[in-house]
């Protein structure tokens, strides 16, 4: 697949857009979702953070593995009268539940939808395509793709088309235009390198492409090795910097799997409601899948 083959979404919402594939959540979207609640069960979809402690400095040595998190307790008055802390976190640390904005992943000295990165990407912060665009947060319906029901999938496979495809229809629902897709392969966040965890191909993305997916979380998302050396990260490179796609990384799957499985339903209202910290690349996010 040549690069101007990508499934592509720029210039499709203008010049100036931000939303990405987030436009297409529409009122109808939102009622579709709200119409999945149905007995008031919540269940949250990100991965628990024990923050780490900043003695001995502010920054956490580079070498794995690194906290997402790290914590300094501050004492007010003496003896304390309250306490607070200074944090230092790190949105794209594989081991925090983060939302990826499309100005995270440029492509030929652009982001998405075409915004020159000098433009975009200032050294006084981010004035395109950044976390300003989940200010209002998000929710549609979610629908889970399992795509190893009670296992996992085999290290290093690449998760085509036909997988997501055969996921859905075990879900016994139709994936339509403005929905999000949770994807559980059954692999969590490891630091183990011998283990190499599934990873996504260009062929799994123009699925969500053409059924008009909006935003996509998972357990699993590109591959390190890759699966296709041709495109390396093309969650990234085209979900999110072609389609613009907003990215949940790191999602945890296993209680939304079993939940699932215990309602006999794969969808719910999913509500991402990230903190409003506008000017980011990434922010993390706790999830809520509602049924």
């Amino acid at each position: 697949m040549t690069a101007s083959s990508y499934p592509d979404n720029r210039g499709r919402w203008g010049a100036d857009d931000e939303l990405g594939t987030l436009n297409l959540i529409d009122d109808a979207a939102r009622a579709r979702a709200a119409e999945e609640v149905r007995v008031g069960r919540s269940v949250s979809l990100a991965l628990p953070v024990e923050p780490a402690s900043m003695l001995g400095g502010p920054f956490a040595p580079p070498s794995p593995p690194s906290p997402p998190v790290q914590q300094a307790l501050l004492y007010t008055g003496t003896p304390p009268m309250g306490m607070s802390e200074v944090l230092v976190v790190t949105p794209h640390h594989p081991a925090l539940t983060h939302i990826d904005a499309v100005a995270h992943m440029p492509i030929d000295g652009t982001v998405y939808p075409g915004r020159s990165l000098t433009d975009a990407v200032t050294s006084g912060g981010v004035p395109h395509g950044s976390t300003t665009a989940f200010a209002a947060g998000i929710v549609t319906r979610g629908i889970l793709l399992d795509l190893a029901p009670g296992d996992r999938l085999r290290s290093a496979h690449p998760i085509t088309s036909a997988d997501l495809a055969a996921a859905a229809e075990r879900s016994g629902v139709e994936v339509l235009p403005g929905d999000a897709v949770v994807v559980r392969s059954g692999w969590g966040f490891s630091w183990d390198a011998e283990a190499q965890a599934p990873g996504m191909t260009v062929d799994a993305v123009s699925w969500m492409h053409d059924r008009g997916v909006s935003l996509y979380g998972g357990d699993v998302s590109d591959s390190f090795p890759p699966s296709d050396p041709a495109m390396p990260m093309p969650m990234h490179m085209v979900g999110l910097a072609r389609l613009g796609m907003p990215l949940i990384d790191s999602v945890a799957t296993e209680e939304l799997a079993e939940t699932c499985a215990e309602l006999g339903r794969h969808a719910f209202l999913l509500s991402v409601a990230p903190p409003r910290l506008h000017g980011l690349t990434g922010v993390p996010v706790n999830p809520q899948a509602i049924f």
